[in-house]
């Protein structure tokens, strides 16, 4: 497969606070990763690292054959990444429809229209005019996912997506997950809830104090392998 992500000892700092340890991680084209680990493990800050929302000069992060450490996030952004992040961050003032389209400035072509994403996401469509945060959390996520696709990224990063919504609507959510991936997206999932991660994924890597804790296919991890990796405790095959 071709290797379209790949980080090769990537390490960062909060001023003095080192966050990342040598950080090895690749994302093969058409695949979808998940990276699993506790609150402060470094998942997020690793996604940051990647879409030059923290300071990589010097490191090594090659996407889709093009060094990009260093790079300010906008460059990124155009060459092919997309994050949807924690805590969803749409427009308030603007309605459905206006915080899908902001995902397009970019004009970069490719299967994600408005169009596409109402069919993904068909909620959406309804209440297209509605006040983007006048809605149930779940459209919201619909709505923060449809806009990071509508740039039509080559990676989609997505950053926590469960986090806060019910059961019934994580599951509804992911159900897009397999939908992106044959549109010819990637995806690089960050998630707490390990058994969503596991069902969604190729493979999977646990993050432990800014550290690769573990890494392996879902079908090869045992639950004593994921939790020694995730909270240290014993040895990790």
């Amino acid at each position: 497969m071709t290797r379209l992500l790949e980080t090769t000892g990537l390490e960062t700092f909060y001023g003095d606070f080192q966050a990342l340890f040598g950080i090895d991680l690749h994302i093969d084209a058409g695949e979808t990763v998940a990276i699993i680990g506790a609150n402060g493990a470094g998942k997020s800050t690793f996604l940051r690292a990647v879409t030059g929302l923290r300071p990589t000069a010097g490191q090594t992060i090659v996407f889709d054959s093009t060094s990009i450490a260093g790079m300010s996030a906008d460059r990124i952004h155009k060459l092919g990444i997309a994050m949807v992040p924690e805590g969803r961050r749409l427009f308030p003032s603007l309605s459905v429809e206006e915080n899908l389209l902001i995902g397009a400035s970019g004009k970069r072509p490719g299967p994600w229209s408005l169009e596409s994403v109402y069919e993904l996401f068909p909620d959406l469509a309804p209440k297209k005019s509605n006040g983007g945060t006048a809605l149930s959390g779940g459209q919201q996520q619909m709505v923060a996912i449809g806009r990071a696709l509508m740039s039509n990224p080559k990676l989609l990063l997505c950053d926590e997506i469960s986090l806060g919504l019910a059961p019934k609507i994580i599951r509804d959510i992911y159900k897009a997950v397999p939908l992106i991936q044959e549109r010819g997206t990637s995806i690089l999932v960050v998630e707490q809830d390990v058994g969503q991660a596991l069902a969604v994924s190729d493979r999977v890597y646990c993050f432990m104090e800014g550290r690769v804790s573990l890494t392996g296919t879902p079908a090869a991890l045992t639950r004593e392998d994921i939790a020694n990796a995730y909270f240290g405790v014993g040895e990790a095959a």
